[in-house]
């Protein structure tokens, strides 16, 4: 029984209880509802071996709606022990948890896998390519994503979840003050997961710089595929730091080391600079993306081109520089000097003005523009004054004397929320409203899709704005509870009916998903939003070649100018088209990470020999595999261009 002890919650309580009961149900009525109809073959060569990137993208968007909705519980679960003085919903291990999951979750796993959804999905169709550079590496980046997610999650109901933040700072994460095993599941999972976000970012760089089509430099790139060569860029540069410093942080933990320990040599802050060094430039990766969206949404949308096309695009190349040179404004109050702290709070000041060109360059997009009020749209518009009031409280707060007040405080939380859910999750709504027809073959309701914005931007307003009048106040981010004499009362009750609206809105988004689903006409042709990029000029839904014929490109709107400016964009014959063969290996390769990962959590050494020996096959295997891919031949090219759209091209 002794061995078993070490797998059990260290928190139990009802509620975990019948988690896992819903949760063993859940599992079993999914495995049970495959094996019934019969999909595990087809789950297997459709789905699991795939390595065709629009595939990977949209299972990449599953995951990042799971993961939205799993951190979304987390977050009302926080705001209703919060919505009254002296609430007992949650205990104050139970609290630590959870905001240290829901931060993890909805940065980690449900963000960078929407932004990678996208990219995984558009990029390769905006440049007029036929996949990723390396296909097998992008569907082995998902699996490593995927696996690092699952492990991370099952710390739920086995071991017990990370309780020291998000930022899982030292000496809080260290064995004597985090002893279960918790804060292993953290630095664990993150390592699997970041390893498939690296070799994503590689991934992307190689295709983007290599694979474009005919004519297309990198001036004439859409601004989305600009914003997601510079993200992937960041990713480089960025994550092999928060490689080597959760690296750092097992072996403290497991190995008895000294790294970010208080005695022995360690040193804390050591901790507190690698995680924000990949931090800070982590911000950004979220949001260059979402720059790029809203650029390819307002353009297309006013009817426009976008204003500014060369300032946009230095913006961005500014952006993730100074992201590199802000990091320490997220410690100023820990004792580095007044010189460091000047410095670091120019820089910080100085990121707001590339962001600022953007801002206005939509808003001159949009000038006198014939402006429909699409749900892409709507979102695109309401991004523009919340995230300014977000990076506006961002600049109060790069003041460093000014930080020792709003430090620690909910100031701080509402500030971070209000450039994270305007700047990433109404990006990501956006462009998955936008790109959906192109993913499914369908539009999403727009009167649905419509009442699920308003609740989202209203419900946002409501839970951060009072966060403000809060944290002003004196009221500490992370407390679990408070007096009434406090008079924090009124403004977190106001949050948490914000939170609430919130939660409705995603509710009608998952009911959006399914209506649409089921009652949307599919005769919608290849181009619906009358767009301008090439990634319109597909078949509906996306062959699996992408393009019949390579487009010819002479303009950053190739599509728009065929359309509208007679420009013939396929000029050569159909022919034969090489494509990569599914494979298994990476799926199962991921599995062994995450045998390994599972084993290393619990210190089980024997499970973690086997998986690594595992690892180690399939990598001696891949190098002496022979797979030259296969053609689809011009006559299936033809059959297949005839039943989408009843012509060749």
């Amino acid at each position: 029984m002794e061995f078993f002890k070490q797998f059990a919650v260290p928190n139990p309580t009802p509620t975990i209880y019948l988690s896992m009961v819903a949760i063993g149900l859940t599992l079993i009525a999914v495995l049970a509802g495959i094996t019934y109809f019969k999909k595990w073959g087809y789950l297997w060569s459709e789905w699991l071996t795939t390595v065709d990137h629009k595939r990977i993208g949209i299972m990449y968007l599953i995951s990042a709606l799971l993961m939205l909705f799993r951190g979304g519980v987390d977050a009302l679960m926080m705001r209703a022990q919060t919505s009254m003085p002296g609430n007992e919903l949650l205990s104050s291990a139970e609290y630590n948890e959870i905001f240290t999951t829901h931060g993890v979750v909805m940065i980690f796993f449900m963000a960078m896998a929407f932004i990678t959804a996208l990219m995984n999905f558009v990029v390769p169709l905006q440049i007029g390519a036929r996949d990723v550079a390396f296909p097998r590496l992008n569907a082995l980046s998902f699996w490593l994503y995927f696996m690092g997610a699952m492990l991370f999650n099952l710390s739920f109901v086995i071991g017990g979840s990370p309780s020291s933040g998000w930022t899982s700072y030292f000496p809080l994460a260290g064995n004597e003050l985090s002893p279960h095993i918790g804060t292993n599941y953290y630095m664990i999972a993150l390592q699997i997961a970041g390893l498939g976000t690296l070799i994503t970012g590689i991934n992307f760089i190689v295709t983007i710089f290599k694979m474009r089509a005919p004519g297309m430099k990198l001036m004439k790139m859409p601004l989305f595929t600009w914003s997601a060569l510079i993200t992937n860029l960041l990713i480089t540069f960025a994550f092999p730091v928060l490689t080597v410093a959760l690296a750092m942080g097992t072996m403290d933990r497991l190995f008895g080391t000294h790294f970010f320990t208080m005695d022995n040599g360690g040193m804390a802050m050591l901790w507190a600079n690698f995680f924000w060094v990949w931090g800070h430039p982590e911000v950004y990766i979220l949001v260059l993306p979402a720059f790029g969206i809203y650029s390819e949404v307002i353009s297309t949308f006013s009817k426009r081109n976008l204003y500014g096309y060369t300032s946009m695009v230095v913006s961005i190349v500014v952006i993730s520089t100074l992201a590199f040179l802000v990091w320490v404004h997220h410690f100023f109050t820990m004792g580095q000097g007044a010189l460091v702290n000047s410095i670091f709070s120019i820089t910080t000041m100085a990121i707001a003005i590339p962001t600022g060109i953007k801002i206005f360059n939509w808003l001159f997009t949009m000038w006198k523009g014939k402006i429909q009020f699409t749900v892409p749209m709507m979102y695109s518009l309401g991004f523009i004054p919340i995230f300014t009031i977000g990076g506006v409280t961002g600049v109060m707060l790069g003041i460093a004397s000014a930080d020792y007040q709003y430090h620690n405080t909910m100031f701080l939380v509402a500030h971070f929320h209000l450039v994270i859910i305007p700047g990433v999750v109404f990006a990501m709504l956006a462009g998955m409203t936008y790109w959906w027809p192109k993913m499914f073959g369908f539009m999403l309701n727009e009167r649905i899709g419509k009442w699920a914005f308003w609740n989202i931007a209203i419900g946002t307003c409501l839970a951060f704005f009072p966060m403000f009048i809060s944290g002003l106040d004196g009221q500490a981010r992370r407390m679990y509870t408070y007096s009434e004499v406090a008079g924090f009362g009124i403004w977190n009750l106001l949050s948490f009916f914000g939170a609430l609206g919130l939660a409705m809105g995603f509710i009608l988004i998952v009911f959006n998903v399914y209506y649409s689903a089921r009652y949307a006409t599919r005769d919608i042709g290849d181009d619906p939003w009358d767009a301008r990029n090439l990634e319109w000029a597909t078949r509906t839904p996306v062959p699996e070649y992408n393009f019949a014929v390579t487009p010819q490109v002479d303009s950053h709107e190739p599509f728009w100018d065929s359309k509208y400016e007679g420009k013939t964009l396929f000029k050569e014959e159909i022919k034969d088209i090489h494509m990569p063969n599914n494979s298994g290996q990476p799926f199962i390769m991921a599995a062994f990470f995450f045998v390994a990962g599972f084993g290393l959590v619990f210190s089980l050494w024997p499970v973690v020999y086997v998986a690594a020996a595992g690892i180690a096959v399939l990598l001696f295997i891949r190098s002496f595999e022979q797979d030259d891919g296969r053609h689809i031949h011009e006559q299936e090219i033809r059959d297949t261009e005839n039943d989408k759209r009843g012509e060749t091209r």
